[in-house]
């Protein structure tokens, strides 16, 4: 039996008859995991762990998980469940704090015009990928530059020859303008020796491997983003990527039209997919040639304990937890709002935290021994191949893919990976602004879920629309600069002095040890030190940096 209240169906078994609750506890644990690995976990954490040490990273990235992460995560989990209320509303303890839900809500309406936006990116080379061969495994397409586009490497070399000593020459087989400038081609070398009748070694030093703009480069510059010179050239917007924007947004819509009853359904799909897929590459990736020493840079040979003396490594680990875990960006309290009072919040803490550090891991694997092939495949270290971020993305490992047997089917896969792994991060941020807006306004609200779902989906679609534009990934770079970093460790800051000072550290504890029946002695005191603590060196780190460059010089 089912009481039908407006759009959003309440089970006559849910216990808060008002709000309803989660169908099902693995609902919200798959909820808060898609919420929690989500984009950075695959092109992020393992271009992170490369620089910062490879396995070494592995230890603050552990420690900063344990002592700051998951305290964190627990403390919104708690807050949440039991005020059973949204970012907003929650700080009604202390009304002059509600300053910070909204500034939640705020933060996730920039972030969700964005995010979609890199959700579109996957779906168009999703689309992309319907093809017998990839539009990227060539330099044959009109956006390509015949001049600039190669698919292979040119070895170069500088000649020890001075113009004057070339000019005195007579090389029958070669013109003088084609290698009287400081580099020519190995092959032009070697001929350039062989007229002189002396090794190639003797005039042909600084021996490397160029070529010009690779194909998966120009496919994403020239034909996904059609990029722009600079911001102030906006220029049309993009029918391709506008109409995967679109459907984007249609996916969230029907995913979360009936609020976490929906959207509670979907993320069994969006959650678990991402993992099948990544099992998939990992298992094809090790039997590539260059896999090992891919895996060997990323966590094996190449780490580095010395890593672990440079107080950014640390900073990256700490950075890296929070922004994984979304911590204090409203989103896990309102999921969280969702469970039953005496839901042990504590142990899907755990649970979550967990698997999002292992995914980040698992996840460098897959990257890294097909990094580790293209590497391999192309003569070059792994760590003149590897990327960071979009350029991970949607160039180096498309362009890794593109080198593989039937390489449509591994895109495929990987793009809709991504889409899927953007997907439910994509549906908590939203869920976040609704729940907040409901429980704000719950008689005018709260009965007409698909309609403002409706609303806030098209609100969100056209502010997008300026990131698909030829100036679009100017303005999303933008928007993803300043929408987070120092107004997030704010928020977080905010809410720990809220919870542990205006409300109190001790009465808090008492009523998450009444929520889940057993104890837990000091750990609110515990979160808050450990936190006030990271505040403390990181603003000392940032006062030093800062010093350090009004200075000219560190000691």
């Amino acid at each position: 039996m089912a009481d039908q209240k407006g759009d959003g169906t309440i089970a006559a078994k849910d216990e808060n008859q008002d709000r309803g609750n989660w169908d099902k506890k693995s609902d919200y644990i798959l909820s808060c995991i898609g919420y929690a690995v989500g984009l950075g976990n695959v092109w992020r954490f393992p271009f992170l762990a490369f620089r910062n040490g490879g396995g070494a990273f592995l230890i603050p990235y552990v420690i900063m998980l344990v002592f700051a992460g998951l305290p964190v995560f627990f403390l919104e989990c708690a807050l949440g469940q039991f005020s059973s209320l949204g970012p907003i509303s929650v700080f009604k303890f202390s009304p002059i704090l509600k300053g910070i839900g909204f500034c939640m809500v705020i933060l996730n309406i920039l972030v969700s015009i964005y995010y979609n936006v890199i959700i579109t990116y996957t779906l168009f080379y999703f689309f992309a990928s319907l093809t017998p061969t990839l539009p990227w495994e060539n330099c044959d397409n009109w956006w390509n530059n015949p001049t600039h586009c190669s698919t292979k490497f040119v070895e170069r070399c500088t000649l020890s020859l001075t113009e004057e000593q070339a000019r005195n020459q007579s090389f029958p087989t070669l013109n003088i303008t084609s290698f009287i400038y400081p580099e020519t081609t190995v092959s032009n070398a070697t001929q350039i020796a062989t007229d002189l009748g002396v090794p190639v070694a003797s005039i042909c030093i600084d021996i490397t491997k160029t070529r010009g703009t690779n194909p998966s480069e120009e496919f994403w510059e020239n034909y996904a983003l059609q990029r722009s010179a600079n911001i102030d050239e906006t220029g049309t917007v993009i029918t391709s990527l506008t109409l995967c924007l679109l459907l984007a947004w249609i996916v969230v819509y029907f995913s979360m039209i009936r609020g976490i009853k929906s959207s509670g359904k979907v993320v069994y799909f969006t959650a678990l997919f991402p993992y099948a897929v990544l099992l998939i590459l990992l298992i094809r990736g090790a039997t590539l040639e260059g896999a090992y020493d891919g895996v060997q840079y990323y966590i094996g040979s190449q780490s580095n304990l010395e890593k672990l003396k440079d107080a950014n490594v640390w900073k990256d680990a700490a950075t890296q937890i929070f922004f994984s875990l979304s911590a204090a960006w409203g989103g896990l309290i309102a999921l969280s709002s969702y469970n039953k009072f005496k839901n042990n919040c504590f142990f899907d803490s755990v649970v979550v935290c967990s698997v999002n550090c292992i995914t980040s891991l698992f996840a460098g694997f897959a990257i890294f021994t097909v990094v580790g092939h293209m590497a391999h495949t192309l003569g070059k270290p792994v760590d003149e191949v590897v990327k960071s971020g979009f350029s991970l993305a949607f160039v180096a490992y498309p362009e890794a893919i593109a080198q593989l047997p039937v390489s449509p089917l591994w895109s495929i896969l990987f793009f809709l990976m991504l889409f899927t792994l953007g997907l439910d991060s994509q549906f908590t941020g939203v869920e976040a602004i609704l729940t907040a807006f409901t429980d704000m306004f719950p008689a005018q609200l709260r009965n007409k879920r698909s309609v403002l779902t409706l609303s806030t989906v098209a609100v969100l679609f056209l502010l997008g629309l300026p990131n698909v534009t030829n100036a679009g990934v100017y303005w999303l770079n933008l928007i993803d600069n300043y929408s987070a970093g120092w107004g997030l460790i704010i928020i977080a800051v905010l809410e720990l002095i809220g919870v542990a000072w205006i409300y109190g550290g001790n009465r808090f504890i008492e009523d998450i040890e009444m929520m889940i029946g057993c104890s837990i002695p000091r750990l609110g005191e515990c979160a808050w030190m450990v936190f006030h603590c990271c505040w403390i060196d990181l603003y000392s780190n940032t006062w030093y940096i800062r010093s350090c460059k009004e200075r000219g010089k560190c000691f």
